[in-house]
């Protein structure tokens, strides 16, 4: 881990300064003793900017919220589990529009400054007589960044969250960040849902580059089950609080705040592969040798959102074939003769079949983790991508979804 920060213990979204959440249970889920209501708010106005789903269907919230950054800037986060708010014509358009301004009036703010999200299940209405109701009720504080964190879960097992701190300058910076995901990973931009909050002060168009480069590493590569969903964004808001910037490309504390970010935003990705719907196992993919980064960015994906790959980790086969159909899959710039492949620390295949301890490899693929490692011979262009097995309990879990 970079010596620029360090990860807080217990660290979320509260942690930066001037940051406050809270959440209720609104009766949104059918789930009624469950958070499913909550705001994320900031003392005062931040530069904001955000990522969204490549989904040709997209939810209202996230419309509201891209229109609403236009400018750049936003100050709330209004979210809520149980309904996506997608697939809902002009009624979701009314109702997520309704959601920013009951929360902009709670909090006294322009509703331009709240951000809306939602999550759940496509083409139902929102009980907007009980969000609108429940808004007030929501009590922010600094301790309230897990009860957002519980708010926003769907199918998720667990609420995801992190922070990390850096300094520049005798200044101290904190990042944080919460997620959620679990089911319909198989993002072309972000995850599911992701809210990043800083006290750094961040110039606008490098906080747009760094958290567009950090997710192109990060939340673009995992793979739970090939679905990219209609509701998918990354949105960061900085208040500057801490005093100290604005950092750009130019200021001493550029290179820290990148790798802190990428960092919190690593660990939020990996957190929704480990809780995947259903999942026994987490499968690393490590590309090493190819043409470009972003070769080796396509590879690593192709190979953990292969189907054929999934179920023979899940089955502990060792069938290396079906990793190098995927590698050839990619459109990577590959050729068969000098591609290598590993499990673990064993080579399975060096442009032909490599002799290899098939009860070890099979062995290795009992662990919770598995790990791949390709190496492609063409430059150095290098990623990790991040994936997990399919189940029979996936099956039964997404068979049900909404019955």
């Amino acid at each position: 881990m970079p010596e620029a920060f360090r990860l807080l213990p217990d660290g979320t979204v509260t942690s930066p300064r001037g940051f406050r959440a809270g959440a209720v249970r609104a009766g949104i889920r059918t789930d009624v003793d469950r958070l499913d209501l909550g705001i994320l708010c900031s003392e005062v106005s931040c530069t904001a900017t955000a990522v969204y789903t490549s989904n040709n269907v997209k939810a209202a919230p996230l419309i509201v919220s891209r229109e609403h950054l236009s400018d750049g800037r936003a100050q709330a986060v209004i979210a809520n589990s149980g309904c996506a708010n997608a697939g809902t014509g002009e009624v979701g358009m009314k109702d997520a529009r309704a959601m920013a301004e009951r929360t902009s009036a709670s909090l006294g703010m322009d509703p331009s400054d709240v951000l809306v999200a939602s999550t759940g299940v496509i083409g139902t209405y929102l009980p907007m007589e009980r969000i609108t109701e429940s808004i007030p009720e929501i009590e922010v504080s600094t301790h309230g960044g897990t009860d957002f964190a519980h708010a926003i879960m769907t199918t998720d097992s667990r609420p995801k969250y992190v922070a990390a701190q850096f300094q520049d300058g005798g200044r101290t910076f904190t990042l944080g960040g919460v997620a959620k995901g679990a089911g319909m990973i198989h993002p072309n931009m972000a995850t599911m849902l992701c809210f990043l909050t800083t006290d750094a002060e961040v110039e606008f168009s490098f906080l747009d580059a760094s958290l567009r480069a950090v997710v192109a590493a990060t939340f673009n590569l995992i793979d739970a089950d090939n679905d990219t969903s209609t509701n998918d964004t990354v949105a960061i808001m900085a208040n500057g609080l801490a005093g100290g910037g604005p950092i750009d490309n130019h200021h001493s504390a550029a290179a820290s705040f990148r790798a802190a970010l990428f960092e919190v935003c690593r660990q939020l990705a990996r957190a929704i592969v480990e809780d995947a719907e259903g999942a026994t196992k987490v499968i690393g993919v490590d590309v090493e040798g190819a043409a470009s980064p972003e070769d080796a960015q396509a590879v690593a994906k192709e190979v953990v959102r292969s189907v054929g790959v999934k179920t023979a980790i899940y089955g502990h086969d060792p069938n290396w074939g079906r990793i190098l159909a995927a590698v050839g899959n990619s459109g990577a710039l590959m050729e068969e003769r000098q591609t290598a492949l590993w499990l673990a620390d064993q080579c399975l295949f060096r442009g032909e079949p490599q002799g290899f301890d098939v009860i070890d490899a099979k062995a290795h693929l009992t662990g919770r983790e598995v790990r791949i490692r390709v190496h492609l011979g063409m430059g150095e262009g290098r990623a990790t991508a991040w994936g997990s097995d399919i189940t029979e309990e996936y099956i039964r879990r997404n068979s049900q979804y909404t019955t």
